[in-house]
């Protein structure tokens, strides 16, 4: 499972011309899945995101979590997160879970982010507009198989 993260003033995703859901401060996650990602994966990446201190504390260092600021998250799924760039000029996207399969991880994942932390959704699969006031700029990318044990 990989994940990019940004932090953010403002945020929303638009389906179909209209705002379909926004937040304030908060995160956005954009989520990808492959082919042997599992629970564990998921928890994994949950763990890091609502504990990844990157908000400002009262000295403006980053050290505060979403936890500490109140905020939210906005979660889009985003399967080119797996692109191969490696070969020619288009990219692949065979590392990508199956939509079938990914759309029932993307569920879990929000069930778990949103168990913690209010967590707003896309709708998997749809062609979205994502509007971003980034703050920072902060942006993460976080890796399940990266993670040490």
């Amino acid at each position: 499972m990989r994940v990019v993260i940004q932090k953010v003033k403002s945020a929303n995703v638009i389906i179909n011309e209209k705002i379909y859901n926004q937040i304030n401060e908060g995160l956005v996650v954009f989520s990808c899945f492959t082919n042997d990602d599992t629970i564990d994966d998921i928890n994994y990446i949950v763990r890091k995101i609502i504990n990844l201190r990157i908000f400002d504390d009262e000295n403006k260092v980053m050290n505060k979590s979403i936890l500490d600021v109140g905020g939210n998250i906005l979660s889009i799924s985003q399967f080119t997160l797996y692109a191969i760039t490696s070969n020619g000029n288009r990219p692949s996207y065979t590392r990508a879970l199956n939509g079938n399969e990914a759309i029932k991880l993307y569920e879990i994942f929000n069930d778990e982010l949103n168990k913690i932390v209010k967590t707003y959704p896309g709708i998997f699969g749809s062609d979205m507009v994502v509007n971003i006031e980034n703050n920072g700029p902060t942006t993460i990318i976080i890796d399940s198989k990266n993670k040490i044990l």
